[in-house]
C-alpha cells in the first residue's frame, strides 16, 4: 500500500493526533516520523524543528477551538453566549487533550499572527460585545475568561476535582454564573 505524500499539514495533523493520544511532551520529531513510517530527516522539508512542529499543533488547535466557539456563540448573548463559549472550550479540551495542552504553552510569535489565532479571538469578542464592555477593557475581560477556562480545565484534566463533592459540573455551572455576573456589572465601577 502506498503511503500518502508528506505535507506540512499531514505532519502537523499526525503530531496533533499523537499529542491527543500520548500527551504533548511525547511529541518529538522521531515519534512523528515513526507514526508516519518515515525517517526523521524526511520531516525537515515540512517542519523546521520541534518548536515549529509544536507551534503547528498550537495553530491547528487555535483554529479548531476558535471555529467551535464561534459556532457555539452565534445568535446568543449574555449568559447564554458565555456558557456556550465555555462549554465549547471544555468539550474541545476533553476531546483533544493534547491539542488543548498545546494552547497552554508559550508559542512562537508567528502563531499570534495567524488566521487561526484571529479566529480563536472572535468567540470571546462576540461574547464581550454582548455585555457592553468598552473596547479598552476587552483585553482584560478576555484574560479573565481565559484564566477561568485554563485554570478550571487544567485542574479538571489532572483530576483535582475527582476527590471531593460536589461534582465538577456543579462548580462549572456556578462559576459561569458568577463570571456572568461579573461581566454584566463590569461597568459598575464607572457608575459610582
Amino acid at each position: 500500500m502506498q503511503r500518502p505524500p508528506l505535507t506540512p499539514r499531514s505532519v502537523i495533523r499526525t503530531a496533533a493526533d499523537l499529542a491527543d493520544a500520548r500527551g504533548l511532551t511525547e511529541v518529538t520529531l522521531s515519534a512523528v516520523a515513526r507514526e508516519l513510517d518515515v525517517r526523521t530527516p524526511s520531516l525537515y522539508g515540512h517542519v523546521r524543528d520541534l518548536a515549529a512542529l509544536r507551534d503547528g499543533i498550537t495553530t491547528l488547535a487555535l483554529g479548531e477551538v476558535g471555529d467551535r466557539a464561534s459556532e457555539a456563540v452565534a445568535g446568543r448573548a449574555g449568559r447564554d453566549a458565555l456558557r456556550a463559549l465555555c462549554d465549547a472550550h471544555r468539550e474541545y479540551a476533553r476531546a483533544h487533550p493534547g491539542r488543548w495542552e498545546s494552547l497552554q504553552r508559550r508559542a512562537g510569535d508567528a502563531v499570534a499572527r495567524t488566521e487561526e489565532a484571529a479566529r480563536s479571538s472572535r468567540g470571546p469578542a462576540a461574547v464581550l460585545r454582548g455585555y457592553g464592555i468598552p473596547e479598552d477593557d476587552r483585553v482584560h475581560a478576555t484574560r479573565l475568561i481565559g484564566s477561568f477556562l485554563n485554570g478550571f480545565l487544567h485542574l479538571e484534566h489532572i483530576g483535582s476535582f475527582a476527590h471531593s463533592a460536589p461534582p465538577a459540573d456543579d462548580s462549572w455551572r456556578l462559576l459561569i454564573d458568577r463570571l456572568d455576573g461579573l461581566l454584566a456589572h463590569w461597568n459598575a465601577k464607572d457608575e459610582k
